[in-house]
């Protein structure tokens, strides 16, 4: 498939969903045979908008085969472990995953940048990077030496930089925290003196009561605020510097992906696509409305100074130069992503930046 040409076809602009019903033509449902396939996600039903991306796609491909290609989608733990759905995937336990890339970087830190890494992408330089850059062949390369085909399938935007039992001023200050942050995230705040602690989502709100752990970082406002968060740890700190613009995927097992028709695999990628751009828009509409119910209920927001974020900076480039010299696949893609955005900024200062600012200011002022 031409990738110069996927975002006409995938119909991204917006119409995703009104084309799946237009792309349910006869080339594609006609002489094509019944599937039904089984896709696991690492998330639970309860966090329904990142759920729900696996969700929008399986009905993209119901509804671009005329029914004929469906997908059952089954919440974390109801066939594997949320962090096991990759491992289900290659092992052809199930056709597909919805899962982050990043979950996986214990077995190869390549894994990460797929998804995000700390400074790295927001989630327009990665739609940008996947869809007309390298980001989609990359990727793929990668994944296909791992059993994997993968797409883009979802996306929270910059995330928030978590919830904290105490205020953060200095890098001093996250000496000794025992704060929830996983992936690269959890080697570069280790490189600030803080003590990374793995801890399942649903496993958050506990620890943070009970002080086993001082700090978490987990979505956004919208995610945060259904586990409850604001109850047990009042500072709400931004912005989530490791997760500028992360990246959730559809995998798919990658004998059975070979196995399919081509035209059922354009379809895959198409849904993922829609799915992409669903789960972005669904969570700009719904973050405002929580953060405001959080401030309400007591949560102080606060941002991390720039003395934080510079230290932290410093810290992960040192990283990614160790990384680079020693994971050839590492390297690839994160020079290819830092390019990228190295030109996109040289643009979007100029537009999106002050043409933001600047209706901000005059939304602050009342008078938007």
């Amino acid at each position: 498939m031409d990738r110069r040409s996927f975002l006409t076809k995938a119909a991204i602009g917006g119409v995703a969903s009104a084309g799946a019903t237009a792309l349910a033509a006869p080339a594609i449902a006609q002489e094509a045979p019944k599937l039904n396939w089984r896709v696991t996600s690492s998330f639970p039903k309860s966090l329904d908008t990142i759920y729900g991306g696996a969700e929008y796609m399986a009905e993209q491909v119901s509804a671009l085969t005329d029914g004929k290609f469906k997908i059952q989608v089954f919440a974390a733990g109801e066939i594997v472990p949320g962090l096991q759905a990759l491992d289900a995937t290659q092992a052809g336990t199930v056709e597909g995953c919805h899962t982050c890339a990043y979950y996986y970087w214990g077995k190869d830190a390549a894994w990460a940048l797929p998804t995000a890494v700390p400074f790295g992408p927001n989630f327009r330089q990665m739609n940008a990077w996947y869809y007309q850059g390298d980001g989609l062949k990359l990727t793929n390369a990668f994944y296909n030496k791992n059993k994997i085909q993968g797409y883009p399938c979802g996306n929270t935007g910059a995330q928030m930089g978590g919830w904290f039992r105490k205020e953060v001023n200095t890098p001093d200050d996250m000496k000794g925290l025992k704060f929830r942050i996983a992936g690269l995230a959890g080697k570069v705040m280790a490189g600030l003196g803080a003590v990374p602690q793995q801890v399942a989502g649903g496993d958050i709100y506990p620890a943070l009561e009970k002080g086993t752990i001082d700090a978490a970082e987990f979505v956004g406002p919208y995610d945060d605020e259904k586990l409850g968060f604001y109850k047990v740890a009042p500072y709400y700190y931004y912005p989530g510097f490791w997760e500028g613009g992360p990246t959730v995927s559809s995998m798919f097992n990658l004998d059975k992906f070979n196995a399919l028709p081509k035209q059922y695999q354009e379809v895959l990628e198409i849904a993922s696509a829609a799915a992409n751009q669903n789960m972005m828009a669904a969570y700009d509409m719904k973050n405002p409305a929580a953060l405001k119910r959080l401030v309400a209920q007591g949560t102080k927001l606060r941002p991390f100074s720039t003395e934080i974020m510079q230290a932290a900076f410093e810290v992960a480039n040192k990283m990614y130069a160790d990384l680079s010299s020693q994971n050839a696949d590492f390297k690839t893609m994160f020079d290819s992503q830092r390019a990228f955005m190295r030109e996109s900024f040289l643009w979007t200062q100029l537009s999106e930046y002050n043409f933001d600012t600047f209706m901000m200011q005059m939304d602050n002022a009342g008078k938007l």
